[in-house]
Order: C-alpha cells, then sequence, then structure tokens
C-alpha cells in the first residue's frame, strides 16, 4: 500500500506565498478561497498592465465575495455562459446595499480585481464623479451589474471606416447589462458621486489586445495603457481637488 507524507508547514506557506504573490492583491490570507486554486491561478495576474488602476482587495473582501464568484464560475460551464452568469449577477446586484457592504464604497477610480482566469474575468469597476471613458471594445462577452450610482453606456458602431452612435444605455444601481463579443462602448459616470459595477467578462481580459477610439476624432488605435492609465490618474486628481476646495 502506497502512503501518502503531509506535505511539510514550510513548504505549504511557501505554496501559499507563491500563490498571494502571483495574484499580486495585497492579501494575507490563512487558507484561500476554494475558486483561487482552481480558476484565479490558471493566469498570472503580474501584468495587470492595460493602464486601469488597480485597487487591492481585502481578505474581508475576497472573503464576503466567493460565493458569488464560485457560482459565476459554475454558470460560465453552462450552454449559454453569459446569459448563465447574468443571472448569477442579477441576483447580486438585486440588494445593492448588500453587494456595496461586500465590495466597499469606492474611495477612487480603479478595478478591484477578484477574478482572472482564461475563461472569466470578474472585477469590480469604481469611477469617480463625472468621469468619462472613450469608446473601447473587448472582444469577448462581458455583463454589467451596477450597485451604486449610475453608468451611461454609449453603444457604438462601424459604419465603412467611421464609429457611430447606436445605442444608449443608462445603468442605474440594481441594472445589469449586456455587450455582445464584438460591442463597442464608452462609458460616463454623470453623477456628482462615485459609481460601482461588477464587470465579468467571458475570457481573459486583461490578456487581449484590443481597440480604443479618440473621443474627439473616432479614430481607431490600439488600446494605449499610458493613455488609460492617466484618464484613472486625472480622475482621482480632479476628485482629490473637488474634496479639498
Amino acid at each position: 500500500m502506497k502512503t501518502h507524507s503531509k506535505p511539510k508547514q514550510n513548504d505549504a506557506e511557501l505554496s501559499r506565498r507563491g500563490m498571494i504573490k502571483t495574484l499580486g492583491l495585497g492579501l494575507t490570507l490563512v487558507t484561500l478561497p476554494s475558486f483561487m486554486s482552481s480558476a484565479m491561478t490558471e493566469v498570472s495576474v503580474e501584468a495587470l498592465d492595460h493602464g486601469e488602476q488597480i485597487i487591492p482587495i481585502t481578505e474581508r473582501e475576497l472573503v464576503d465575495m466567493q460565493k458569488f464568484i464560485e457560482d459565476c464560475i459554475a454558470a460560465n460551464k453552462e450552454s449559454n455562459p453569459q446569459e448563465a452568469v447574468k443571472e448569477v449577477l442579477a441576483r447580486g446586484v438585486s440588494n445593492p446595499s448588500a453587494m456595496l457592504k461586500a465590495i466597499g464604497n469606492p474611495t477612487e477610480a480603479g478595478l478591484k480585481v477578484f477574478l482572472r482566469s482564461k475563461e472569466l474575468t470578474i472585477f469590480a469597476a469604481s469611477w469617480t464623479p463625472q468621469m468619462n471613458l472613450m469608446p473601447h471594445n473587448h472582444l469577448m462577452w462581458a455583463n454589467i451589474g451596477i450597485y451604486t450610482g449610475r453608468e451611461d453606456n454609449i453603444i457604438w458602431k462601424r459604419s465603412e471606416n467611421e464609429l457611430e452612435a447606436d445605442d444608449v444605455r443608462c445603468l442605474f444601481a440594481g441594472d445589469v447589462a449586456t455587450l455582445a463579443t464584438n460591442a463597442i462602448h464608452s462609458v460616463t459616470n454623470p453623477l456628482q458621486k462615485f459609481t460601482g459595477g461588477l464587470h465579468i467578462y467571458g475570457g481573459d481580459f486583461f490578456a487581449t489586445e484590443r481597440s480604443q477610439w479618440d473621443p474627439e476624432t473616432l479614430k481607431e488605435e490600439p488600446s494605449n495603457g499610458e493613455v488609460i492609465r492617466n484618464i484613472f490618474k486625472k480622475a482621482n486628481e480632479q476628485m482629490h481637488r473637488m474634496k479639498n476646495d
């Protein structure tokens, strides 16, 4: 009969530290939630550098979101993954105050990344008052659920070599919207308060080379991390100036 020796405590600690380093979330966990080893660590998150401001998540936030994330992972295995994940998201934001409590009040523009894998990306995006994001695509399906504030989306369509506005979707707390794989949208927070939404993508959002469009000329260009980084930076700087006035 084969015997299996228990891993040494030092080995377990080394593995856990390595996983936390790979996750890059600033966590100190005694035990990792079950979904991490099977899903989140499939892809390293060291290169989250499309320009977005990444906000470290806390252990409490991750634990509070564990059931929701596990439900999304299971739903993503259904025959219609976007619709199944949308149902999970709709349930999650149907009580916006509970979701806000789990994720935490937004205090800056940025993303709290709860899951990154080859099959699924989940993050909470927070927009400062009156923040705008230029037209861009994802090249994968997306579901968006708002848990505080409001997010206005302009849906764009290609017309020959140009973009033209095709639809407008105003999302309030508790609302959920879907975006197709080829969708192009721009985002505005029209309020004098923060907006927070859960964004779920059917793939590795951070490993996909996407496009963005100049907000004035609507000229298509490769997604530029420096440009996007500057948008988040200026939004946070403007917010701090408003606080100090």
